[in-house]
């Protein structure tokens, strides 16, 4: 029965219907080459080279500036060509010649070893990570071999946890770290603009799992009399630099014990445990922290599935991110799901504010 509707619904499909349908297929087959694209602009800082030449760059330019070897001029042409097409870079005409120029996604690549700018080319290499690319091709294993489902496909494919990667990779580490670094100063300068409020009245904040501390840095520099502590494993925390007087790093493991403080940050944490592991750090935090008319309170800092922008693209991001999360078993969470932990780990209120597009501030309350 079911073949012979598939049939008939094959039948009465257009020409032009058909060729819709094999373009958007091929369209999603090949979504990956804007991930590599991009990750050659990287490499090659094609954004700061534009910005160096004045805002704009022939390809001539560029291939002077990039070190490009003579053969592959034509090839430089045809990547722009991709990455202007797809918004990372503009092109215009200029007297018959390409003029490439920077756009709003491509300012996020400048500077990228630059201090207090809003740089995010190494957070750019950590989503992008083949290491993570790769894992995802594990998921029809993960998903019906029973040897694999007590794995997470980042397991299955490289034979090790993807926090093992880190510690012992130093490049790798280095490169998470640093992105980790860069998409903290670009959330921070968001919420202390538009919900400062949060961080009012407190007067002492401990980050976990704030790694080398660019969130409590930003804290501490907008709210001096709030004494942050970052607490990270200590590999971690001993490479974190003294960028702060008011910080104090402490090397130790989130899931034995929390330091006591007014409020817990957890910054893109919770979406890396499944809910049990996430209600015994949950309920480590509420046992550091004051009652609320103390001021005690959980500041989350997370995708919220559903909540937030209503344009497609944030609401798309934000179930990409949520399959991309599945290669260490990570998820991104709906309201209902949040709440369920919330309550399970004791707590008895909390708010959502929408403030970073695909992201949320969630207040969570004992």
């Amino acid at each position: 029965m079911a073949q012979r509707v598939q049939e008939e619904d094959e039948q009465m499909m257009s020409t032009d219907d058909l060729i819709q349908a094999q373009i958007k297929l091929y369209h999603h087959c090949f979504a990956f080459i804007k991930s590599t694209a991009l990750w050659a602009a990287i490499d090659l800082r094609i954004a700061d080279v534009i910005h160096r030449n004045g805002g704009a760059a022939t390809l001539s330019d560029l291939a002077l500036n990039v070190g490009l070897h003579p053969t592959k001029l034509s090839h430089l042409r045809r990547l722009m060509r991709v990455l202007t097409v797809t918004g990372v870079f503009a092109v215009e005409d200029r007297n018959g010649e390409a003029m490439y120029t920077l756009t709003r996604v491509s300012r996020l690549l400048l500077n990228s070893d630059g201090e207090g700018t809003h740089a995010l080319s190494q957070m750019a290499r950590v989503l992008a990570n083949p290491l993570a690319v790769i894992s995802h091709f594990s998921i029809h294993e993960w998903f019906t071999t029973e040897k694999a489902t007590t794995m997470t496909p980042f397991e299955v494919a490289h034979g090790c946890t993807r926090w093992e990667m880190i510690a012992n990779d130093a490049k790798d580490g280095s490169v998470f770290n640093a992105g980790m670094v860069e998409d903290s100063r670009v959330a921070m300068d968001i919420i202390l603009k538009e919900s400062c409020g949060i961080f009012q009245g407190i007067s002492s904040l401990i980050d976990v799992g704030g790694g080398h501390g660019a969130a409590a840095a930003a804290i501490a520099t907008a709210f001096p009399n709030i004494k942050c502590t970052v607490l990270d494993l200590p590999h971690i925390v001993a490479e974190a630099p003294a960028t702060h007087s008011n910080i104090q790093f402490v090397g130790g493991d989130l899931f034995k014990f929390i330091p006591a403080a007014d409020v817990v940050l957890l910054k893109c944490l919770l979406h890396c445990w499944q809910d049990d592991d996430c209600v015994k750090i949950l309920r480590l935090c509420k046992e550091a922290i004051p009652a609320r008319d103390a001021g005690g309170k959980v500041i989350i800092i997370e995708v919220v599935v559903g909540i937030g922008s209503e344009e497609i693209v944030p609401k798309e991001m934000q179930l990409l991110f949520d399959v991309f999360m599945m290669y260490i078993d990570g998820i991104e969470r709906e309201e209902y799901e949040w709440k369920k932990i919330f309550l399970e780990a004791g707590f008895s209120d909390y708010k959502i504010t929408p403030v970073l597009g695909a992201r949320s501030i969630i207040e969570v309350y004992p």
